[in-house]
């Protein structure tokens, strides 16, 4: 059952919630303005083996990022993803950036589900628009630079003790929304707030997360909700690497932040 902080930070696990689901997609919906959030979404988006259905949003920027196995396993799945029917391979840890009025379609090899986690930025509240799977180019359009990002190839940025790697940014086309991969150490950071909303997903490790005076545990899997000027922290308990996805919006760097 999700656990709501101090200041409206919200924490769910990414099997809670309300889903949809339309052929081989299952839509988990567990941040957006239902729930208390003022402009970004997270959910996860589950994609059984073989072509989606078309997801189309109307007007926000969409970043998606696809999950590696949580239980730390070695994970060489790999799917195809389908822009307005551009293709591009996709494997786990890769972050995908999708244009306001593009279709998405994902073709899944098979045989395990595929899952990404997904933002939308603004969250509109609207639902998407399901259309058929879109798996071709309209012939004459040209192959604009692929928005996929692979964690890897990424250099890693410290801040401090810590580091973060930027997948998605202006870069690749999004000038409105930026996602990156965080690393924590154990112990906690002091408390801090931005001036942006934020959404986290817990990838590795466990811990904490922080909310003025207020905690709850997190673990892989735990959606977090951010409101802007929050004060907060992410406590690494274990004794290893805590990594977890972010999403801001607006757009900006990881590395801004304010002490409280």
């Amino acid at each position: 059952m999700a656990v709501v902080l101090a200041g409206g930070c919200r924490v769910s696990d990414m099997n809670e919630g309300p889903s949809q689901t339309a052929g081989s997609l299952r839509i988990s919906n567990q941040v957006g303005k239902t729930s208390g959030a003022q402009a970004i979404s997270l959910r996860i988006l589950e994609f059984g083996p073989g072509v989606s259905p078309g997801l189309r949003n109307r007007e926000a920027d969409e970043v998606l990022y696809l999950l590696e196995h949580l239980d730390g396993r070695p994970d060489d799945r790999i799917c195809r993803v389908l822009l307005d029917g551009q293709a591009h391979e996709v494997t786990a840890q890769t972050g995908v950036y999708v244009r306001p009025g593009q279709t998405l379609t994902v073709d899944n090899p098979g045989p395990a589900t595929i899952q990404f986690v997904s933002s939308l930025c603004p969250d509109s509240s609207l639902e998407d628009v399901m259309v058929p799977a879109v798996m071709q180019a309209t012939p004459g359009t040209h192959a604009t630079k692929a928005p996929i990002v692979r964690l890897n190839d990424r250099k890693a940025v410290p801040t401090a003790d810590r580091w973060y790697r930027v997948l998605i940014d202006d870069e690749v086309g999004s000038q409105q929304v930026t996602q990156f991969v965080g690393s924590i150490p154990p112990g906690r950071a002091p408390d801090h707030y931005h001036q942006y909303e934020e959404v986290l997903f817990i990838l590795r490790g466990s811990g904490r997360m922080w909310s003025g005076e207020t905690n709850t545990p997190i673990s892989p899997g735990s959606c977090i909700y951010l409101p802007k000027g929050q004060v907060h922290c992410v406590e690494n308990t274990g004794a290893g690497e805590l990594r977890l996805l972010g999403v801001f919006y607006p757009a900006g760097s990881p590395a801004v932040r304010y002490e409280s």
